[in-house]
């Protein structure tokens, strides 16, 4: 009985030893081909996203399933023969695997990041030992290039690193599994890409971008950069380019600033009226300089059409009552001296005269030349002017319906009356005729700067052209903002490039097209100065 009591325990004893010894075999076998040491790779924890949506629910980017892969070489029975493979499947560069596979201080390498399941497909019908899939996410942006530069990117590790992405990262960890809904319209951002971009091509322009915004809770509806990149690849093609040249890049802008120059004169009453009279003539001398025109001019102007013909000399003249300081004064009061802040991380310091900011400086400045802003800037601080004169930040959050995000008051209510009335009749007998479209009426400037060269020189016959346009101009709920950099004369336009032919048309279209979309009448209410 004792015997076989013995032999029992020695039988379990006996199975007992071979389940331990197959735990462990089975664990070495999975610490060896499956997972990293503690001295290996640490695991890779990628922090999931929240989706971007815009104002209407549509998708603009989205957390992808992927995967990291990482190999340990020392279990590969052929180094070589195992990098040709891997690189084959996945598109790694051979001799970087190669490399890594025969340095034996590192014992896993990564082979490849963001795999989608068709490539970890083909790898895993190399039967390679020694592989491991991390598993991780991948940003997706569904449009493509279309908002790249305003969404921006992220990096492998799906941290923002550009645009929104990086600009919402707080509430798009916050959100993570759910959605942040911005302010972009996809239908007006589509709208404003293509007939920015079909300008540009048009007037073989080096850049061009263009902003939509609401005036009166700030919305950015649309903001375009061109050219442009497609975020859903990691690198970039010939002639692309990340950079938001409507948020990080100053530029003079020219005639376009002589808005501020106006409703300076208006909100310190330099002008007598609209009817008064300048001399205009062939030049205008201010100590060793001399001011001139950009197109030839009548000897004399009525103060409404120096803005609407868009006179140099006449700008000046009313900049010069109210004198260099106090333009320097109301220019920072607007907000157009300091860099604007909004949920985007690129942003641009304005460049204008520093302590010297004397005669010369005030006339030049009066009509957009010797002050550098972005077109951001300058948008939001127009968009001010003509909003009843409160202060106006962008956001790139939708705001709920009936929201008024309208600020302090910077120029008298009246002063902006005027001025939505003198930009009309800009558009109805001026330079910006090409935007008067009918049913909409639309108020803008239009500005044509040269292009600063090397060593404080202009670059002979180049410009950059820009319009801005409010709309319905008597009582705006949106403004508009296209930028064109050194486009070209065309045989349609006689060879001119000035911004009544490039810049203002291509407004105009983004206008008529976006107006029903967004639900504004067709309706006109003649101002006061356009039915004189």
């Amino acid at each position: 009985m004792s015997e076989t009591i013995h032999q029992r325990r020695i039988i379990i004893g006996a199975v007992l030893c071979v389940a331990a010894f197959a735990l462990v075999g089975i664990r070495l076998v999975h610490v060896t081909l499956l997972k990293s040491w503690e001295s290996g790779r640490a695991a890779t924890i990628v922090a999931a996203r929240a989706d971007l949506v815009d104002r209407n629910g549509q998708l603009l980017a989205r957390d992808l399933p992927v995967k990291d892969l990482y190999a340990r070489p020392a279990v590969f029975w052929d180094k070589r023969e195992a990098a040709r493979d891997l690189a084959a499947a996945t598109g790694s560069d051979e001799r970087r695997l190669l490399s890594g596979f025969n340095n034996a201080k590192h014992p896993y390498v990564l082979v490849a990041r963001q795999i989608t399941p068709t490539t970890e497909a083909r790898v895993m019908h190399l039967g390679l030992p020694g592989l491991e899939f991390e598993p991780g996410g991948k940003r997706y942006y569904p449009d493509g290039r279309n908002a790249a530069q305003l969404l921006g990117v992220t990096d492998p590790d799906n941290n923002g690193v550009s645009g929104l992405e990086l600009g919402l990262q707080d509430q798009i960890r916050a959100s993570a599994g759910g959605r942040v809904a911005t302010s972009i319209d996809m239908r007006v951002q589509y709208i404003l890409a293509h007939e920015i971009e079909q300008a540009r091509q048009t007037f073989s322009a080096h850049a061009a971008g263009g902003i939509v915004m609401d005036v009166k809770t700030g919305e950015v509806l649309g903001m375009v950069s061109l050219p442009d990149f497609d975020p859903n690849q990691r690198k970039l093609g010939g002639g692309d380019s990340t950079r938001n040249i409507m948020a990080q890049d100053v530029y003079e802008l020219g005639s376009v600033f002589k808005i501020f120059s106006f409703t300076l004169a208006f909100e310190d009453h330099t002008l007598k009226s609209l009817d008064e009279t300048f001399a205009i003539g062939q030049g205008y001398k201010i100590g060793k300089y001399t001011i001139h025109e950009a197109e030839h001019m009548p000897a004399t102007l009525q103060a409404r059409d120096i803005l609407a013909q868009s006179s140099n000399i006449g700008t000046s003249q009313i900049a010069l009552r109210s004198g260099g300081a106090r333009q320097r004064e109301f220019l920072s009061n607007l907000g157009l001296l300091s860099p604007v802040k909004t949920m985007l991380p690129e942003t641009a310091r304005p460049l204008f005269p520093g302590a010297n900011w004397g005669m010369i400086e005030t006339a030049t400045v009066s009509f957009g030349h010797g002050i550098s802003v972005a077109p951001v800037t300058l948008k939001k601080t127009a968009a001010s002017v003509v909003n009843g004169g409160r202060q106006i930040t962008p956001t790139f959050i939708r705001q709920a319906p009936g929201t008024d995000n309208r600020g302090r008051q910077l120029i008298k209510p009246q002063t902006s009356q005027q001025m939505r009335d003198l930009l009309r009749y800009v558009v109805t007998n001026g330079t910006g005729r090409k935007a008067d479209i009918p049913g909409y009426e639309v108020g803008g400037k239009t500005g044509s700067a040269q292009v600063p060269g090397p060593h404080g020189h202009y670059l002979p016959h180049a410009l950059r052209t820009s319009f801005f346009a409010a709309f319905p101009v008597h009582d705006p709920r949106y403004v508009v903002f296209v930028l064109m950099d050194q486009p070209h004369g065309t045989k349609e336009t006689g060879g001119f490039a000035l911004a009544a032919y490039t810049a203002v048309p291509a407004a105009a279209h983004v206008i008529a097209r976006i107006a029903p979309l967004l639900g504004v009448p067709n309706v006109a209410a003649p101002t006061e100065l356009a039915s004189q």
